[in-house]
């Protein structure tokens, strides 16, 4: 049975792409150019920031949020960032008494925003956070830890099938997979997507599948 479901943050559950207009916006860029670059990258698959570095060679990522702090336009979200099913799915899964978490790469801000959106989670964990960043073992190690112990009754869910289900299959866990965002529909793993045991399209469409799953489970 599933007992514990946790959330990938950007791509999953949070819209990014107000954040990448604001980069492109940033380094004086059109927004359009920037989205195909990251397009590139992604199919490449290569590190998101190899984005930033094709406009910015030098580019470090903890100097440039600095800088943008610096200048009053700071990396940010809020409420309207969040895709409009996410809230929802997360409240349904805890009416099924589920235990949810949101387990993602983020910068140390992020943290912060993210507890301010009063999410109907029970935990929130970052790579700042734990020092560890996926697809590392180590990553999915903390979230079995924050999950109960039992990597076989969490479902660990994201739109990367490189940097969430691979990793987190690996790490003995069930996976769900959304397509969505622009990993979810330029990275195509086949033989990965295969070992999920949901595929979908929309987070509309997990409560019920958890459900029935958990049903089945229990005879």
């Amino acid at each position: 049975m599933i007992r514990s479901v946790f959330f990938d943050v950007g791509g999953t559950i949070l819209d990014e792409s107000r954040e990448f207009a604001a980069w492109a916006d940033w380094f004086g860029v059109p927004r359009h150019t920037l989205s195909a670059v990251l397009g590139a990258v992604i199919a490449r698959g290569q590190d998101y920031q190899e984005t930033f570095r094709t406009f910015r060679p030098d580019f470090d990522l903890a100097v440039e949020l600095e800088r943008r702090a610096a200048a009053g336009k700071p990396e940010w979200f809020g409420e309207e960032d969040l895709y409009p099913d996410a809230r929802g799915c997360l409240t349904s899964l805890k009416e099924q008494g589920l235990f949810v978490g949101l387990a993602g790469n983020q910068a140390a801000h992020a943290e912060a925003l993210l507890h301010a959106l009063d999410l109907p989670v029970d935990t929130i964990g970052t790579s700042t956070g734990w020092g560890v960043a996926k697809p590392s073992p180590a990553f999915f190690d903390q979230v079995i830890q924050a999950g109960g112990g039992d990597a076989s009754s969490i479902l660990y869910v994201g739109d990367r099938p490189d940097n969430d289900v691979r990793p987190a299959v690996e790490a003995g866990m069930q996976t769900c997979l959304i397509r969505r965002g622009p990993w979810g529909h330029i990275l195509d793993l086949p033989a990965v997507a295969e070992q999920c045991l949901f595929r979908i399209d929309t987070l509309d469409e997990l409560p019920d599948l958890v459900a029935k799953h958990n049903a089945t489970a229990a005879g």
